[in-house]
């Protein structure tokens, strides 16, 4: 049930969402502006050491959610959605806890093998460590799209900035199955101060959850 409810989360809020390690990276040929454009995108990207705002997620069959998000790189995220939701992700660098606060249980995963060690990166460059099919480069609005293969997702990610800052915008996971899920932030504060225990994980309740389990 876990396993399937940490899918279908980073299939949804992985700003994170974003490493891609593919096993066979098609070759993609960019275009000088096209090449300048990703190099301005990772330039934003990592000068971003803290933010924070709201999200709001758009299913494919129409739901609708909402929550609230903190990064801090490397390796520290915090995704909690509002109620009715009681799902709570977190990242403290090492591990990914995700817990479902209605039933108080939790799982974990190592942060290496999820698409959150992309966006939580020290050096993010997206040519180098993704695999990039598109760039189009628009007035207002500047879109990436990125061939995804990870453990937990597979299918195409897309993302969208502004075209005059680079900021992050929207994302777009389609699945396997050509399902399309959308993620927009907003009221976005970059290199603000954070608080240190948003990203802790409760080690202890997730051992003894482990230990009622056997």
């Amino acid at each position: 049930m876990l396993a399937k409810t940490f899918r279908a989360a980073f299939n949804t809020l992985t700003i994170a969402g974003v490493l891609l390690a593919s096993s066979t990276l098609s070759v993609f040929a960019l275009t000088a502006e096209e090449t300048k454009t990703l190099a301005d995108v990772n330039a934003y990207f990592n000068s971003v050491k803290t933010m924070h705002g709201d999200f709001i997620q758009f299913g494919p069959t129409g739901g609708q959610s909402e929550g609230k998000f903190y990064i801090a790189r490397p390796g520290k995220v915090r995704f909690y959605y509002n109620p009715p939701s009681k799902l709570d992700i977190v990242s403290d660098g090492k591990s990914v806890s995700v817990k479902d606060r209605k039933l108080a249980t939790q799982d974990l995963w190592p942060l290496s093998q999820t698409p959150l060690r992309f966006l939580l990166a020290a050096d993010i460059d997206l040519q180098r460590d993704s695999n990039v099919t598109n760039v189009m480069v628009e007035p207002d609005l500047v879109t990436v799209v990125l061939d995804d293969k990870t453990t937990f997702n597979s299918g195409r990610l897309t993302l969208i900035f502004d075209a005059r800052d680079y900021t992050l915008k929207q994302w777009t996971i389609t699945d396997a199955q050509g399902y399309d899920t959308s993620v927009a932030i907003y009221n976005v504060t970059s290199n603000g101060p954070t608080n240190p225990d948003l990203f802790k994980i409760d080690y202890l309740a997730y051992a003894r959850q482990k230990e009622e389990e056997r």
